[in-house]
């Protein structure tokens, strides 16, 4: 049985569809890292990493913006709201989408926790995932 679901920009004009065959493949996890903090504004990012394949635009064409790290990002140019974000060595296998732009985000809850070494203090753990003080590019 596949696992569906939809999201979208704030303004409606980048509308994706993902599809996996369960909820569990739609790896999501938040994130401590330096970057995260600078490109959401908190003290973390949350994504869902989903195979290239299981991802489709199905309204609009996103903009794309590559940092000096070689990570690209994908947004509307009318919003600014970011959809999803690669590195350039997994340009063609998977897209880390941006767990705030699904439609029902609840039904791919973290599975865990990077470079939690970072954690601002008052920020607590998430219970019962894995967490990794650092991880490997």
């Amino acid at each position: 049985m596949s696992f569906s679901m939809k999201g979208r920009c704030v303004c409606k004009k980048l509308q994706y569809s993902l599809s996996v065959e369960s909820a569990d493949d739609a790896r999501t996890t938040l994130c401590h890292c330096n970057s995260c903090r600078r490109a959401f504004g908190t003290n973390f990012g949350l994504t869902a990493k989903i195979p290239i394949q299981s991802f489709k635009y199905e309204s609009g064409s996103p903009k794309l913006y590559k940092q000096d790290n070689g990570v690209i990002r994908e947004f509307c140019d009318n919003c600014g709201a970011y959809i999803c974000e690669y590195g350039e060595a997994a340009a063609d296998k998977f897209r880390y989408v941006m767990w705030g732009t699904m439609d029902e985000p609840e039904k791919v809850p973290p599975k865990g926790e990077f470079f939690c070494k970072n954690r601002t203090k008052w920020m607590p753990e998430i219970p019962d995932v894995f967490h990794k003080q650092e991880i490997k590019d």
